[in-house]
């Protein structure tokens, strides 16, 4: 039973921290098409900048991450 409720804590807490971790991409603010990098996890103001749709790699300290433009 123990094992039951921490469960149900567990999923109660993460639940709608990944429901709200899907709304990430809306902060994105205003941009020219091709300027930003998405990857499956964050974006980053592409450079260079290219066609949407383009790939592209947003960097970070533990190297380059792969994205696409948009």
């Amino acid at each position: 039973m123990r094992r039951l409720t921490h469960l149900v804590l567990v999923a109660g807490v993460a639940l709608p921290l990944i429901v709200i971790g899907g709304d990430a991409f809306g902060q994105v603010p205003p941009h020219t098409p091709g300027t930003v990098c998405f990857t499956p996890q964050f974006w980053c103001w592409a450079s260079p900048p290219g066609p949407p749709g383009f790939a592209c790699a947003c960097q970070t300290s533990g190297g380059p991450i792969p994205g696409q433009l948009g």
